[in-house]
């Protein structure tokens, strides 16, 4: 194990010289969380409640109207007596006025307030299904962290099993050349290094790509000798879950609340204070037949029962929508609680699988050896030492698969509680 981690730093140093670059899992979520396209939608989604709100408190501002207006009637109201001296003119078909109207609300149920909040609870809504998204850009990190990793210690195997082979080629070409070694077997072993040769061609091919994709993720260049520190192997107690998604249904649920709020804000009476003004002809006084100026200013009450009429079943929709929202929280515990059950038995069998890797890696190691020293004396063949040698490879390459393995499970563990 000395030997194979030597190895990764000689491998992996040799490039950092040049590429200076080492992340952590952390640094990783972060980075990845902050390029993420949608987190720009946040800003947006915070900037867009801002102005709904501010729109929606402006309603207590005086709303002004400004009309005008130039008609003919075909005919006008007039006095049908006459008064000895005196002339009444009719009023003139042709009339005209401009008015302004302003309204001031002094009271209206507490709709603008149910409003605001109800505007500021969806915008929470959406902020937190934001949330739930990028919980996801965090499992597909794992997925290339882990991976690079696991390629890292292929590598390390494959230049391992690559020294073996050496080792047993420089001492089969130096007794072919004494005569005691046949050519055949020379080119049997040759052929087996250059098949090693093509894993480790494949397996760096397949790094490089997890690398380029997990530079895209964070958005910034990454070469092939980029390091990845390793992650500890940590004991999981806790079980509480803290996902964005019950946040998302804790939103949902105020938002209804709100809804519920607005619903019986509409039902109240409503006070305000209006004016009306203008100038026109003819004005209030309709017996006075000139332009003149006019104003009427005063206090109004409403109040409409008919909304009572769908008050109850608008009542029952939101109660619905509560329960709804409630069962899709229950279900995705379930769920999730069940995945974890499930995450939780993995990482326990991962560990007993790696616990029993150790041991075969052991008794591969002394089979090999032992291979080796007979099939220097002549006692087993070269195809005997080469199963041999790729049975304690494949072991060796067993215990790196799972130990990555466990680690990828114990954080997706983590990840699949919110933490």
């Amino acid at each position: 194990m000395k030997t194979a981690k030597y190895l990764l730093i000689v491998y992996l140093f040799a490039g950092a010289v040049y590429a200076q670059t080492k992340l952590t899992l952390n640094e990783c979520y972060e980075k990845a969380r902050a390029n993420f396209p949608l987190i720009k939608q946040k800003e947006y989604i915070a900037q867009s409640k801002e102005y709904s709100v501010n729109n929606i408190w402006r309603g207590y501002l005086p709303q002004i109207t400004i009309s005008g207006q130039a008609a003919y009637q075909s005919d006008v109201t007039s006095l049908p007596i006459a008064l000895p001296g005196n002339k009444i003119e009719s009023v003139t078909k042709d009339q005209y006025k401009a008015v302004a109207d302003v309204t001031q609300v002094l009271y209206d149920g507490g709709v603008m307030s149910s409003q605001s909040n109800l505007q500021k609870a969806a915008a929470e809504v959406d902020e937190q299904k934001i949330e739930v998204e990028l919980l996801k850009v965090k499992d597909r990190i794992n997925q290339l962290y882990f991976g690079i990793i696991l390629f890292e210690e292929q590598l390390v195997q494959t230049e391992l099993l690559k020294k073996d082979l050496q080792g047993s080629l420089d001492k089969l070409n130096a007794a072919f050349a004494n005569g005691t070694a046949t050519k055949p077997n020379v080119d049997l072993l040759k052929a087996e290094y250059l098949k090693t040769d093509q894993r480790e061609i494949e397996i760096k091919s397949s790094r490089k790509a997890f690398v380029e994709m997990l530079g895209l993720f964070l958005n910034q260049s990454l070469n092939e000798y980029v390091l990845l520190e390793r992650v500890n192997s940590t004991e999981i107690f806790s079980s509480e879950i803290s996902r964005p998604e019950l946040k998302l249904y804790s939103s949902q649920g105020k938002m209804i609340d709100e809804q519920k709020e607005l619903v019986t804000a509409k039902i109240l009476p409503k006070a305000s204070l209006f004016f009306q003004g203008g100038y026109g002809k003819p004005t209030l006084n309709m017996l006075k037949n000139n332009f003149d100026w006019f104003y009427i200013a005063g206090a109004k009450l409403s109040w409409s029962p008919s909304s009572l009429y769908t008050l109850g079943n608008e009542n029952e929709i939101i109660e619905l929508n509560k329960k709804s929202v409630e069962a899709q929280k229950e279900t995705f515990l379930l769920n999730t609680k069940a995945g974890l059950k499930q995450q939780a038995a993995e990482i326990e069998k991962l560990k007993a699988l790696i616990k029993v890797d150790k041991e075969i890696i052991e008794i591969r190691e002394s089979v090999k050896l032992s291979a080796k020293a007979q099939l220097e004396n002549g006692v087993v063949t070269l195809n005997d030492f080469i199963r041999e040698l790729n049975a304690e490879d494949q072991a060796k390459q067993n215990l790196a698969i799972h130990q990555t393995q466990l680690m990828l499970a114990e954080q997706s563990y983590k990840t699949t509680i919110g933490n």
